[in-house]
């Protein structure tokens, strides 16, 4: 398991993420979401739902890996989504994200 899914791990375990498309709507709206994690493979419907939310309350959100991936990281089945509500965990998943995009380009 790559360096962010273990750090998303560590914020399930420390009870600061949600997942699944409607909770984590709910907790964009509630402006409880710092960062929102989307599956690449899930199905434009969801992106639609969860995008445009983000986009609204100004929610930083980034297409990472896969819906198992995501899942197995937090604990569960498939994940198409997850909140990150914790602006700590954010940062340090946000770092992680981005030192790995500029290592790839």
């Amino acid at each position: 398991m790559d360096k962010l899914l273990s750090m998303l791990g560590l914020a399930k375990r420390a009870g600061k993420v949600s997942t699944g498309v409607f909770i984590c709507r709910k907790a964009i709206s509630s402006r409880r979401a710092r960062l929102v994690l989307l599956a690449s493979d899930a199905s434009e419907n969801t992106k639609k739902a969860i995008s445009d939310p983000c986009r609204h309350y100004g929610v930083k959100l980034i297409e990472y890996s896969d819906m198992e991936s995501l899942g197995h990281a937090t604990g569960g089945g498939d994940r198409a989504v997850v909140s990150v509500n914790d602006c700590n965990f954010a940062k340090a998943i946000l770092d992680i994200f981005i030192s790995s995009e500029t290592e790839k380009g």
